[in-house]
């Protein structure tokens, strides 16, 4: 009997596959995401020169977020980083959802960030 693979390395797989697409700069940074099943994590990645622009996560204490694991946590997130990516210049991005599927939390600060400003 074959086991399955476990969600977890399938979406390991994914990242990885989608990782040799997808390539950030100094002029279009990479946004990547993490989702755990409590939190989410963005960060402004410029793969050349190999360091985090600029983050934003639903730990922090001044988003005053109740959960950091629901939809409405996921539009503060992308509206915080987006307002922080304009402070530092950036206005492009392209966009790494981290092996996820687009939908629920990834889609919902994908979609924000755009609205704060942000073009993917």
């Amino acid at each position: 009997m074959i086991t399955p693979k476990p969600k977890s390395k399938i979406r390991k797989a994914v990242h990885e596959r989608i990782r040799k697409k997808v390539q950030g700069s100094s002029a279009r940074p990479r946004l990547s995401v993490f989702r755990s099943l409590n939190h989410i994590y963005v960060q402004l990645i410029d793969d050349d020169k190999g360091h985090t622009i600029c983050s934003a996560s639903s730990l922090e204490k001044g988003l005053n977020l109740s959960s950091g694991g629901n939809v409405d946590a996921a539009k503060k997130i992308g509206q915080a980083i987006a307002e922080r990516a304009i402070a530092k210049g950036v206005e492009k991005v392209v966009f790494d959802r981290g092996g996820y599927i687009y939908h629920g939390r990834i889609k919902s600060l994908a979609e924000a960030a755009r609205e704060a400003g942000l073009k993917f």
